[in-house]
């Protein structure tokens, strides 16, 4: 029986370049179903580029994206690679969700017209189902009470909340999460981080971008140091973590925030 495991993403090559600036340098990463991947490292290491690049928020250079085992976002025509057709682009992020520093929520929309917007729109959903889909994702970030208030009266904590409920209700096979908390005050943290490990109990596959070390502990099957657009190292939390710490770059940057 071949038990070898496909990665439900996959790629090869990832470069993505500012003008002189290379943000990503020729990346490659599987990800396999079920996995916590945290990325870690200095401002300006590309980290958030990369994960703007799987959702196609940034156009790469060079490089593929493979999801499920078929290469997605982009086509050849007349020699050159283009951006895919915008249904082609926007049927992937529907599978892959992301969750941003800020929470880019609708200021007219109630808290459960927000949720209820992709499904609606991009799902084509009929309204009945798309509140009850809403529902049960604002059920899941525990935030049931505030379905009919405006984002206006949340907290933080709550806004983000709803965000990920917004990106859950897409039923997405990928999550990426960009600085979840960054935005947030210290003691709103921990309710975005409880959401994230239910998530990750679920058996959600996820890509997170995070400063927060005692979370990458906790959370990682695997962490990945990210510098000047490419990944200096990558190991189990435990490893990564460990006081014997190999790479003076690395210890550096952990003893810092640590």
């Amino acid at each position: 029986m071949n038990t070898v495991r496909e990665p439900l993403i996959r790629l090869t090559g990832i470069t993505k370049r500012f003008k002189n600036l290379t943000a990503v340098d020729r990346v490659d990463l599987d990800v396999f179903p079920g996995e916590k991947l945290v990325i870690i490292g200095p401002s300006g290491s590309g980290k958030s580029t990369l994960l703007r690049s799987i959702n196609l928020l940034e156009e790469i250079d060079e490089g593929a994206i493979l999801f499920q085992g078929r290469e997605v976002g982009y086509v050849t025509r007349h020699g050159r690679r283009h951006l895919d057709r915008p249904p082609a682009v926007c049927a992937l992020r529907t599978e892959i969700g992301m969750v941003f520093q800020h929470f880019h929520l609708f200021p007219h929309m109630t808290v459960v017209g927000n949720v209820m917007e992709g499904p609606l729109t991009v799902r084509k959903m009929p309204l009945a189902e798309a509140r009850q889909v809403a529902l049960d994702m604002l059920a899941k970030v525990g935030l049931s009470d505030k379905r009919d208030v405006f984002p206006a009266t949340l907290s933080g904590g709550q806004k983000q909340r709803v965000a990920i409920a917004r990106a859950l209700a897409m039923r997405p096979k990928l999550m990426l999460f960009d600085e979840p908390t960054s935005a947030l005050d210290p003691e709103l943290v921990g309710e975005v981080f409880d959401t994230i490990h239910t998530l990750a109990d679920e058996g959600m596959t996820m890509i997170i971008v995070t400063h927060h070390m005692g979370f990458a502990r906790e959370l990682a099957d695997r962490v990945i140091f990210m510098e000047s657009g490419r990944f200096l190292a990558q190991g189990d939390p435990q490893q990564f973590f460990s006081v014997g710490q190999e790479n003076e770059r690395i210890r550096s940057f952990l003893n810092r925030l640590l």
